[in-house]
């Protein structure tokens, strides 16, 4: 059994989250780890915190996964992200196949039957509440969204003739919200997260996007004592190439990953015209061999700071370093 410890975001406006694009027009649904920890750096650089070395803040963070809370008294169901190619096999069948596919999120109960190889006792189609899993009553729609339009004066290229755009922006109902694991000191974290919901999280935070209040709790989650394999809770950027051979096995079937670019647009004045250099990582849920006993760190962080000759540009830190968890595939 481990306990993990984690933070619940409820967001008390809406958000808009960007995808690799930069469609305003689709927003995500739930925030990267490395997109939460840059966010979480520049607030200490607004508090006058020196930024460790390297940018290790001391301490690991997963993504940002949905959470279904009823109300603030209510006990909160929290979701993980399903393990990429888990068939979920024993409660397959040609029925519900297509209804097996399209789960994403798996509730803390069933992710533990996944993680340890066990069956799934008791399993209802029922329990199949659009793309997530879930043993209960629950509103599969606590996460809804919205398409505003709006119009540009002036966009990068500093061209000033005006232009509709559309912005989707999402909400989540009743209590419910976000929530991040945290393993390490979180000294740096409780100091910033106070500032961190007053500016506020993704897109369009000036005109009242992406504010939330913020609470802890402890998940408990029934893991193998060892495995061969592990599953990614985070964005994860290999530490060597090394490293990475280690992790992966041409031949070995189970081993299933995504890989994404990472990167993207500079969001202080006066760098706004400025790319970040980019870099290539795996997504949350990639599975890797690798023996693993508990909760686990693995990877690194990187600075994406583009060459400019100005002193006064900061290094930009990309936090690839991933939660894992055993898993028995």
């Amino acid at each position: 059994m481990a306990e993990l410890s984690i933070y619940k975001l409820h967001f008390t406006t809406p958000l808009h989250i960007s995808n690799s694009r930069s469609d305003y027009g689709v927003s995500l649904k739930t925030i990267d780890s490395d997109t939460m920890y840059a966010a979480i750096t520049s607030c200490l650089a607004k508090l006058g915190v020196d930024i460790p070395s390297g940018g290790d803040l001391g301490f690991t963070i997963s993504s940002l996964f949905p959470y279904y809370q009823k109300d603030k008294d209510a006990t909160p169901v929290y979701f993980f992200p399903r393990p990429l190619q888990s068939k979920l096999s024993n409660i397959e069948n040609a029925d519900n196949r297509k209804e097996i596919k399209k789960i994403k999120y798996i509730d803390s109960n069933y992710f533990s039957t996944i993680l340890t190889g066990e069956d799934f006792k008791d399993f209802s189609e029922k329990d199949i509440k659009g793309t997530y899993l879930y043993k209960g009553e629950i509103d599969s729609d606590f996460i809804t969204s919205k398409v505003n339009q709006r119009v540009i004066l002036e966009d990068r290229t500093m061209q000033s003739e005006a232009k509709p755009y559309y912005v989707e922006r999402i909400s989540f109902k009743d209590y419910s919200g976000l929530y991040f694991i945290v393993q390490g000191d979180t000294s740096l974290l409780d100091k910033v997260l106070p500032l961190l919901a007053l500016e506020g999280i993704g897109t369009d935070r000036n005109i009242g996007n992406g504010f939330f209040e913020f609470s802890k709790d402890k998940i408990s989650l029934n893991i193998p004592k060892k495995t061969s394999y592990c599953v990614c809770l985070s964005m994860f950027f290999p530490e060597s190439k090394e490293q990475l051979e280690n992790l992966m096995n041409k031949d070995d079937e189970k081993i299933a990953y995504e890989i994404r670019r990472r990167g993207g647009w500079i969001t202080t004045y006066p760098y706004l015209s400025l790319r970040k250099n980019y870099i290539y990582g795996f997504s949350c849920g990639s599975v890797f061999s690798k023996e693993t006993c508990g909760l686990e760190a693995l990877g690194k962080i990187v600075d994406l700071r583009p060459q400019w000759n100005d002193e006064n540009l900061s290094h930009i830190f990309r936090c690839g370093r991933s939660l894992i968890l055993p898993i028995n595939v």
